[in-house]
């Protein structure tokens, strides 16, 4: 088998025609693994005996005619998502012996489905960075050139789609997480709407920006990932009855273009690419229309007040005493100290500096409680776009995939998120489809093409994601 050309609805079709057994394709990403991700470090963990068992599993379901769409599926997991049983470190020295002591509901969902699970997949440490240079056990590389980043948070689960390590697997995005290391290495990343897929069982980092979602080869594979894990969960507070669903037959066809927010900070090939697709688009049928979101371009400092202070609420229980490590001191105040600067890496310590100071008393009237007041400035400008157009379009990243190291300037790392940042603040759905390459240093990086929808838009982005694919 050609894992490279292969695809979830393309095994599925194999599986059940008895082509292959879901233990030999599961052996080959196991024998993929081994030879490659020594170099490429996507996994921090790989389960070869239980992904073998589970594969077992699913080949006597599929002879019994017990097949749901991912059954014998070998898939990858974030660290930050719990498996019973298993390590989930969310890449951190702070929580390297943690074992979950329950499944996250995603996870219930897939074990429900007959899925395999391959391993445990790097990421930035707590889901905080752009390149999974952040994690305590080292970067991962970018499979296109592993001399370049994979983005982040989810670049582990990226890396591994990409290099034919897993067939599709599990990210996070909390501001881009999922998209902008998708776009990096060339395969489909979906944010799906907030509330629509269960954050229990997944570690928290700003919990009214994390979503769970899939990072796939194609369209139709993000669509059958999405459909496994999305539905209400009663566990998960936030969780969003299953009501209404943009349906798809009343696409209008018509794509918004914010271009003020094209003006500046784009690599000028990156642009092109990002037109070439919209005229694609135009000669597929669609109207390609310019409007004006006059508040996201506050996004970006609206968004790194609200994180680092969700951040800083959150990471306060890992203070040495109630979870994560614990380095012995002679008193409560030095336990603190320790554990935290011991257990947490720079971004995490930032993070919460900064969070800490903008809830500070005297301060969180001047930044926290005014970057809420934007947020719904945000969220409205969003709300009226969707009036007159079924999605809006961006470049995913205003630039491609950075070479390891080269970003040392926190501040620049965060201008990459300009365009992913606006949909968590939003709450809304997003999706990065391939759309070309740009030439760095003699390679051809992907990049990718940000289709962002209203409030249960998925069907539709991912029905003109497909077109996108098409027309490539």
């Amino acid at each position: 088998m050609d894992l490279s050309k292969l695809t979830i609805s393309s095994a599925r079709k194999a599986l059940d025609a008895k082509e292959f057994t879901a233990l030999e394709l599961t052996d080959a990403y196991l024998a993929e693994i081994e030879k490659r991700d020594p170099e490429i470090h996507a996994y921090l963990e790989v389960w070869k005996d239980s992904a073998r068992e589970e594969a077992k599993a699913a080949d006597e379901r599929i002879a019994k005619g017990d097949v749901k769409p991912l059954t014998g599926i070998p898939i990858a997991v974030k660290d930050n998502i719990l498996i019973k049983g298993r390590i989930a470190s969310s890449a951190s020295k702070m929580l390297e012996n943690y074992r979950a002591s329950y499944d996250a509901t995603v996870i219930t969902k897939l074990k429900e489905q007959g899925a395999i699970f391959l391993g445990r997949t790097n990421m930035d440490e707590f889901a905080l960075g752009g390149s999974t240079e952040n994690s305590a056990f080292g970067p991962t590389k970018n499979p296109i050139d592993t001399a370049r980043v994979p983005g982040g948070t989810s670049g582990g689960s990226s890396a591994a789609v990409a290099g034919n390590l897993a067939l599709a697997a599990l990210g996070s995005d909390t501001g881009g997480s999922i998209r902008q290391p998708s776009a990096f290495c060339g395969v489909v990343g979906l944010k799906t709407t907030y509330g629509t897929v269960s954050r229990f069982g997944l570690m928290a980092a700003a919990s009214s920006l994390d979503q769970i979602g899939p990072i796939t080869k194609n369209t139709e594979d993000a669509r059958i990932m999405r459909e496994a894990i999305a539905g209400y969960d009663a566990n998960d507070s936030t969780s969003l009855p299953e009501n209404v669903r943009t349906a798809a037959k009343n696409l209008k066809k018509v794509i918004g273009v914010p271009r003020a927010l094209l003006e500046k900070g784009v690599d000028p090939d990156v642009l092109a690419a990002f037109e070439k697709t919209l005229t694609d688009l135009r000669t597929a049928g669609y109207e390609v229309r310019d409007i004006e979101l006059p508040n996201l371009a506050h996004s970006l400092a609206v968004y790194y007040i609200i994180n680092p202070a969700e951040v800083s609420t959150n990471l306060a229980r890992y203070d040495g005493i109630r979870y994560g490590l614990s380095v012995p001191a002679e008193d409560i105040s030095s336990v603190y100290e320790k554990s935290r600067g011991q257990g947490f890496g720079p971004e995490v310590r930032r993070r919460i500096l900064v969070g800490t100071f903008v809830l500070s008393s005297g301060y969180a009237d001047a930044y926290y409680r005014k970057a809420r007041a934007v947020r719904a400035l945000i969220r409205s400008d969003l709300e009226k776009a969707f009036e007159g157009v079924d999605a809006i379009a961006t470049p995913t990243s205003p630039i491609p995939a950075w070479k390891l190291g080269e970003k040392s300037d926190p501040v620049a790392m965060y201008a990459a998120d300009i365009f992913t940042v606006p949909v968590n603040l939003a709450g809304v759905p997003a999706l990065s489809v391939p759309s070309g390459s740009v030439q760095r240093d003699g390679k051809a990086l992907p990049v990718g093409f940000q289709l962002i929808g209203p409030h249960h838009g998925e069907d539709a982005l991912l029905m003109i994601g497909a077109d996108v694919e098409k027309a490539a």
